[in-house]
C-alpha cells in the first residue's frame, strides 16, 4: 500500500512515523507513506494557501489551486483519471464516521491520498471534484486534519497482512466483531488481593470462550448499547445477553 499525506505541516507526522506501529510495518516494505507539503504547489512568493470567504464570514478557507495542483501531481495521473487509480479522503467533521467495517475496506486499497485541511475549510470546489471520501473520526472539533489523519494511517496499516505479530488478535479486538472487548488479565493472578477470574485459570477453553463471548454482550449493553442491536443474532447470544440484563438489574 502507498499512502500520500498533502499537509501544510508535514513535521507533525515525524513521532507517528518513527514510533509504534507505522514504522513496523515502513521497515518491513508493507506501507510506503510520502508526505507532502501543500505549500510546494503554490506560486506566489508568501506560498499561500488560504483566502478570505466570498459572502464574508470568520476565518479563512483554504483555496482550490494548490490542492488542484498536489493531487493529481502526487497521484502521477490526470485530474481525469484521478479517481480511478486512488482514493482521496479529506478529513472533515461533515465526512462519514469513522467505523471498523470502513476501515477495513480502505485497508484493502493500493493507493490512498490524505488531505489534510485547516483554517475553516476548504473551497467547495474541492470537495466536489478531488474527493472520493470524507471522514470524520468523532464529533468534536480539532485545529486541522493532521491528527485525524494519523489515527486513519494507524488504524489502516495495522490491519495489513504482516505488520502485527499475531493477526489472530486483529479478530479479538473491539470492533471488530461488533462488540467491545472483553477483560483482559495477566500475570500476577494475585496482585493486592485482586485476584483474576477462575475461569480464565481452569484451561476449558470452551468455557472460557463462552465467559468472554458474555462480558463482551455485558460490557457493550452497558457502554454502547446502540451496537447490539445490528450483532446479537443468534440464539445463544441472545441467551447470554438476557442472562447479563438480569444480572445487572
Amino acid at each position: 500500500m502507498q499512502i500520500d499525506i498533502v499537509t501544510i505541516f508535514p513535521e507533525m507526522f515525524d513521532g507517528a512515523l518513527s514510533a509504534g506501529v507505522i514504522p513496523i510495518a515502513l521497515k518491513k516494505k508493507i506501507v510506503k507513506v510520502n508526505l507532502h507539503n501543500l505549500r510546494d504547489f503554490t506560486h506566489d512568493k508568501h506560498k499561500q494557501v488560504d483566502d478570505a470567504p466570498y459572502g464574508g464570514g470568520p476565518g479563512m478557507v483554504m483555496k482550490p489551486e494548490p490542492f488542484f495542483e498536489a493531487v493529481p501531481a502526487v497521484a502521477g495521473c490526470s485530474l481525469n483519471e484521478l479517481k480511478k487509480f486512488c482514493r482521496v479522503i479529506l478529513f472533515t467533521p461533515q465526512g462519514e464516521a469513522l467505523k471498523q467495517k470502513k476501515i477495513l475496506e480502505f485497508s484493502k486499497e493500493k493507493r490512498l491520498i490524505l488531505l489534510c485541511p485547516r483554517y475553516e475549510g476548504i473551497d467547495e470546489r474541492i470537495r466536489e471534484h478531488l474527493i472520493t471520501d470524507e471522514v470524520s473520526i468523532g464529533d468534536f472539533v480539532v485545529s486541522g486534519g493532521e491528527f485525524p489523519a494519523m489515527v486513519f494511517m494507524d488504524s489502516v496499516i495495522r490491519l495489513l497482512p504482516g505488520v502485527l505479530g499475531s493477526e489472530a488478535s486483529l479478530d479479538e479486538e473491539s470492533f471488530s466483531n461488533g462488540l467491545l472487548e472483553y477483560p483482559q488479565y495477566t500475570r500476577p493472578n494475585n496482585f493486592m488481593g485482586l485476584r483474576v477470574p477462575e475461569i480464565l485459570l481452569s484451561g476449558n477453553h470452551a468455557e472460557i470462550a463462552r465467559w468472554r463471548r458474555q462480558k463482551s454482550l455485558e460490557r457493550t449493553a452497558k457502554r454502547r448499547p446502540d451496537l447490539l442491536e445490528k450483532i446479537v443474532s443468534t440464539k445463544e447470544e441472545k441467551k447470554l445477553l438476557n442472562k447479563t440484563e438480569k444480572e445487572s438489574s
